[in-house]
């Protein structure tokens, strides 16, 4: 009998150790919770374009949790969950070559680059306004424009809940907790 209880106190010694090192290794835990796939790629993209990686990771995140091959039910595709039509036209833009939508769907790469200069020129679109433009890559620039010119919504984040489509304000309430967590997590991504 001393035997078994001496294993359970054991046991029990070792549960509550490795709790407690589990609430000291605190971000051990969050970047397990948290993780950021392509990271190389993420970062080569934002020094490119001029975007923060924290937001380009966010947006993956919340658009396809880092798995390729994603196609939304409106059929966005990939990692940042690009609409072909507008993938198309950002190639042409950019006079890249043709890509096929599997290679958008599938290649982490590609991809990342496409939505970071969507992001970059969304960016530059609504003179760098985070929030905005994060409205702008879900919803598109064009209901965006029309909101804040109507005052429907007045591009703040406190005021998301003015933002017309439900979708969009949740998305933009992930993407900017997303962004944050990552920036504290990951101060070099």
């Amino acid at each position: 009998m001393k035997k078994k209880r001496m294993r359970r106190k054991l046991l029990l010694f070792i549960i509550i150790g490795f709790i407690a090192i589990l609430f000291i290794r605190s971000n051990w835990i969050s970047e397990m919770m948290y993780p950021v796939k392509y990271r190389g790629i993420i970062s080569d993209k934002s020094v490119k374009y001029e975007v923060d990686p924290h937001l380009i990771a966010a947006v993956i995140r919340v658009e396809s949790n880092f798995q390729t091959g994603r196609e939304s039910p409106k059929g966005a595709v990939g990692l940042m969950q690009l609409m072909p039509t507008t993938a198309e036209w950002i190639v042409e833009r950019n006079k890249m070559k043709m890509i096929s939508l599997d290679e958008l769907k599938h290649d982490p790469e590609l991809n990342i680059e496409l939505g970071t200069w969507y992001l970059r020129h969304l960016l530059g679109q609504f003179e760098d306004d985070v929030i905005i433009s994060i409205a702008a890559y879900n919803a598109g620039p064009g209901n965006v424009s029309k909101w804040l010119e109507e005052k429907t919504w007045d591009g703040h984040y406190e005021s998301a809940d003015d933002i017309p489509y439900g979708e969009t304000r949740m998305y933009v309430q992930k993407v900017v907790y997303y962004y944050n967590k990552y920036k504290e997590l990951y101060p070099q991504i």
